[in-house]
């Protein structure tokens, strides 16, 4: 049996498929994104046309983007400034003590807050710690990953795998 901490909110392929009318339907306004593998793969570190016009597209909308990574200040900085939207690093995933005093001292409001991220085994405890929803995402690169992430995704197979079989969390679209 998975934990409850392990369930994300919902699933999506990408976060970049995701239509902002699905946040705004939702409520969501700010949306908390993991940087590797999520927004971009680890190797990249300036945020390309597509994402940027992406940003944009979300921002047109209304909703709030925030890098929110466990990587080191420099890289996080570094994209989010050329991204145009704030960052949160050194986050500490999987605990989620970090996350909620952002949460407190930004004033965001949790059922108008999402994180989105590509790790069954940090984002998701993180974001459930932290009483906020969650979109899995698959990853962008999986054959340019660090050790650690490598290491996390060989605990994360088989709970991911059941989730999907599942069938418990439904994908964004079935929401849309």
């Amino acid at each position: 049996m998975i934990k409850a901490r392990y369930y994300p909110t919902f699933l999506a392929q990408s976060l970049y498929e995701i239509a902002p009318e699905f946040y705004q339907k939702m409520g969501m306004k700010n949306l908390l994104l993991d940087l590797d593998n999520t927004l971009a793969p680890y190797h990249q570190k300036e945020p390309d046309e597509t994402t940027k016009a992406w940003a944009m597209k979300l921002k047109k909308a209304g909703i709030h983007l925030y890098i929110a990574s466990n990587n080191t200040s420099a890289r996080v900085t570094h994209y989010a400034s050329l991204l145009g939207v704030k960052a949160l690093s050194g986050l500490l995933k999987p605990f989620s003590f970090r996350l909620k005093h952002i949460l407190k001292q930004e004033g965001f409001v949790a059922a108008e807050t999402v994180l989105i991220g590509d790790q069954l085994m940090t984002d998701i405890p993180a974001a459930n710690g932290a009483k906020i929803r969650s979109i899995l995402v698959e990853p962008i690169d999986r054959e340019r990953e660090p050790w650690v992430t490598r290491w996390n995704r060989l605990f994360e197979k088989k709970k991911r795998q059941r989730i999907m079989r599942e069938g418990k969390v439904p994908s964004w679209k079935e929401k849309a």
